[in-house]
């Protein structure tokens, strides 16, 4: 895989290392994106099969992404709505606790609290170990060990949004299926840039964010739900969901039937003119790439970074349990933060702070002077 930076509209002049807050747009997307635009100036040329026949091939590409069903995939505006579909269908006889990860993401987090809140259920989180080396297989055992028959669902991030570690979703999920546990997933770090298998993974849902790895539009997601699914209650009670809803003459037919799959789950208007035609040009280029191609090509753009942690003055976690996109560091105590980030700011180099760890992504438009940019900050030991 080579280097595809001219593929973007990126400045020349910034190094931008973080593609996990958000991806930069395709030039291809953000065509687009203004061919939706100007479509929309003239509404004559919309069609009432166009608001149901954009989705098609979004869904069938993701469901491809996935080694999903596309039957099974929904258009949501994002991950705390696609979470709260799949939370809010947990049955209350399935146990009385739910575990999810320590320093999850809010929206992860905030729904499943307030579910088991309301639910009366114990929220258990389990905490990540102390140690950096052995920190992704430490921490997956520790989830493993805590599902039993009394664990209802079981929701995490495939990868830890702040540090990027990998969790063994194969294990996880070979025991929530042993103990009857729902297994949601929320895929916005991973999904489009580490290879997917939801079948393999014995994931119930999967939730995506469209604006990172996905590279597509800002509010706008992915969503996987599968059978266990299909009898569920939506969010919402959008008429496009509901049986024969394409014969614009017989809406007032009103209907308690659902369209089959996980199409009751889709977002009010989710035939977005503009943000689904951007959607479904991303995703040919996601599918384009492939997960290995990227996870190769961003390890041999991070060696010399890795080279320089792993040399004493940081420490990084055995290679099955972290991602070659996204490396979270920790700065020495002798180092002052401000003054790292300060340094970032002027050599234009973007990465993110969660916590107290310095996030750094890349991806195809990055190349090894960006790294190297990076690598001169890093060794500058002035405090």
């Amino acid at each position: 895989m080579n280097n595809q930076k001219h593929l973007f509209n990126l400045p020349q002049d910034i190094h931008y290392l973080n593609c996990a807050y958000m991806s930069p747009l395709l030039s291809s997307v953000e065509e687009a994106g203004i061919q939706g635009i100007l479509r929309m100036r003239d509404p004559s040329r919309i069609s009432s099969s166009d608001f149901f026949s954009l989705q098609v091939g979004v869904k069938e590409k993701f469901s491809q992404l996935i080694n999903g069903k596309p039957s099974q995939v929904a258009i949501i505006p994002s991950v705390s709505y696609g979470l709260k579909s799949a939370i809010n269908n947990i049955p209350l006889n399935n146990g009385n606790q739910a575990i999810t990860i320590g320093d999850e993401f809010p929206s992860d987090y905030l729904t499943l609290s307030e579910w088991c809140r309301k639910n009366q259920k114990e929220l258990k989180i389990i905490q990540a170990p102390s140690i950096r080396l052995g920190r992704g297989r430490n921490w997956t055992e520790r989830i493993i060990d805590a599902i039993n028959g009394e664990t209802a669902a079981v929701v995490m991030s495939s990868v830890h949004w702040m540090d990027g570690t990998k969790f063994n979703l194969e294990a996880i999920g070979q025991k929530c299926k042993e103990c009857k546990t729902v297994f949601i997933v929320d895929g916005s770090q991973s999904v489009g840039v580490l290879p997917m298998d939801i079948a393999k993974y014995n994931i119930d849902a999967l939730i995506c964010t469209g604006y990172k790895w996905l590279f597509g539009p800002y509010s706008m997601g992915l969503a996987y739900y599968s059978e266990f699914f299909d009898s569920g209650l939506p969010v919402e009670e959008s008429w496009m969901n509901r049986l024969n809803s394409e014969d614009f003459s017989k809406l007032t037919d009103y209907t308690d039937s659902y369209k089959s799959g996980a199409a009751r789950y889709n977002v009010g208007e989710n035939s977005h003119f503009i943000l689904l035609p951007m959607m479904n040009r991303a995703l040919d280029q996601i599918l384009e790439w492939n997960g290995d191609s990227l996870q190769e090509y961003c390890g041999t753009l991070i060696k010399p970074l890795l080279q320089y942690l792993e040399s004493g003055h940081y420490e990084v976690d055995e290679v099955d349990y972290r991602v070659n996109h996204i490396i979270g560091i920790s700065l020495p105590e002798n180092r002052s933060r401000d003054k790292f980030l300060q340094e970032l700011k002027e050599n234009k180099i973007f990465v993110s702070l969660r916590g107290d760890i310095i996030r750094i992504s890349t991806h195809l438009f990055n190349t090894l002077e960006d790294i190297d940019q990076l690598l001169h900050v890093l060794k500058n030991d002035l405090v």
